[in-house]
């Protein structure tokens, strides 16, 4: 016991000894050039995103923010290396739905990102689109819904990898619809959309920026997007909840840190991508990407986080997705 009083004081000394020196390291933050991860090669709307993002940030932060791609693992690569890396603000990592998914993909991580990461803000959210080769029967959702019922196991439907978002917005909708069609995984989304144009595989839930300059030429058509609301990129396109009640799969897109980052920078941090969401000018360039917004708080961005991956955490356990 008397060791106890004696650990005790000492513990409360070092605290308020710690508490100077990390208010003092966040006003004088940034003080050096901040990397931003992201767990993707460059050029796709996750790289793209966090380029347009870091731009801004380097403008009112007063230091660069400069992207650093890791790519590998089924986006688990480059999340390990943001979590383990130092809790001093200058390592930011770009979330995104893999970041939930993955929890439940893979039966083995070095990582916990829910315990290991904390969140900063959230950035978009950017629709997929059901998009149909051109001679498809179907004409709307329920058509298609409809055809699928008469026709079961007969639909290709193609992804960009078992277990990606994409992937899993397909299951999604036969979960929710009771249809069955087979899953024709390709490594990347370049390869399933070449094969839809081409009329080898009959559908395919795809990101929107990847997609959209095919639907916009004719190559094929757009059935549905899968935002809860209609996007101001496609208007004339029904949103899948329209026929299915219920039916979500945006990506999005947010910002978090390793566990540890001093509260004061956390909230800098969020301050700043608020404000970007709030201007102009970037509202305008996230939204040729098809993204909406979604400004708040940390604590309603890891809300999202953890609705995400519950969400996604039944969608694969109904696939039967597994990735060693």
């Amino acid at each position: 016991m008397r060791l106890l009083y004696r650990i005790v004081p000492v513990l409360a000394l070092l605290a308020s000894a710690i508490a100077p020196l990390a208010a003092a390291a966040a006003d004088d933050y940034p003080s050096k050039p901040i990397k931003w991860v992201v767990a993707y090669p460059p050029g796709g709307s996750t790289d793209l995103v966090a380029r347009l993002m870091g731009q801004y940030l380097s403008t009112k932060l007063g230091q660069q923010v400069l992207i650093e791609n890791r790519a590998g693992g089924g986006n688990n690569i480059g999340t390990e290396y943001a979590a383990k890396s130092p809790p001093d603000g200058y390592t930011l990592f770009l979330v995104n739905p893999a970041n939930a998914i993955n929890a439940t993909l893979y039966p083995k991580l070095n990582f916990n990102f829910l315990e290991d990461m904390q969140p900063v803000a959230g950035i978009i959210r950017v629709p997929n689109v059901m998009t149909v080769t051109k001679n498809f029967p179907a004409k709307n959702i329920q058509e298609f819904i409809d055809y699928a019922k008469k026709n079961p196991g007969k639909i290709n439907m193609a992804s960009s990898g078992a277990g990606t978002s994409v992937h899993l917005s397909g299951e999604l909708f036969k979960y929710m619809t009771g249809i069955d069609m087979k899953h024709v995984p390709y490594k990347g989304a370049g390869p399933a959309i070449n094969d839809l144009i081409g009329g080898q595989v009959d559908v395919l839930f795809d990101n929107m920026p990847s997609i959209i300059g095919h639907i916009r030429g004719g190559a094929v058509r757009a059935l549905g997007v899968t935002s809860a609301q209609r996007s101001p990129a496609l208007p004339d396109v029904p949103s899948v909840a329209e026929v299915v009640p219920g039916y979500e799969a945006s990506a999005w897109f947010g910002m978090s840190v390793p566990k540890g980052t001093p509260r004061p920078i956390v909230e800098r941090l969020n301050r700043e991508v608020n404000a970007a969401l709030a201007d102009p000018a970037m509202k305008a360039k996230l939204a040729e990407l098809g993204g909406v917004p979604i400004p708040g708080t940390p604590e309603d961005f890891w809300k999202l986080h953890r609705m995400e991956t519950e969400k996604w955490a039944k969608i694969v356990q109904f696939s039967g997705a597994r990735v060693e």
